[in-house]
């Protein structure tokens, strides 16, 4: 079984999740239960399916659960993109995190592709 602590791209995506709570708590009271919790569930999605998958045995397995969190990275980005455009997030903190999810999504398509070659 692998160890999903190990892997990189967990441990940024684990980081990224911390980020985001951090952050969401200067979002308006009105949007606790809509956008933040959105992107708690997005962001947190991204290490929870890494390491779901490391708990497969096939690397068929385990791919298919960095696909999900392929998904949920590109489901944050579009959620931050979205809370810059309504200043619910300062502007240099969202493209601080958006740098951060395009590094997590490059990591996860190289380590896709790694287990599918």
């Amino acid at each position: 079984m692998r160890d999903y602590k190990k892997y990189l791209v967990w441990q940024k995506g684990h980081e990224l999740t911390l980020a985001i709570y951090k952050h969401t708590k200067t979002y308006p009271k009105e949007e606790l239960f809509n956008l933040v919790s959105q992107m708690k569930r997005s962001s947190s999605s991204i290490p929870t399916n890494i390491a779901e998958g490391c708990g497969r045995k096939s690397e068929k397995d385990f791919s298919r659960f960095l696909y999900f969190a392929f998904g949920s990275a590109n489901e944050l980005e579009y959620q931050l993109l979205l809370s810059i455009e309504l200043h619910f997030i300062p502007k240099e903190i969202g493209a601080s995190l958006l740098i951060q999810v395009e590094e997590i999504k490059k990591m996860l398509n190289s380590l896709i592709q790694k287990l599918s070659s």
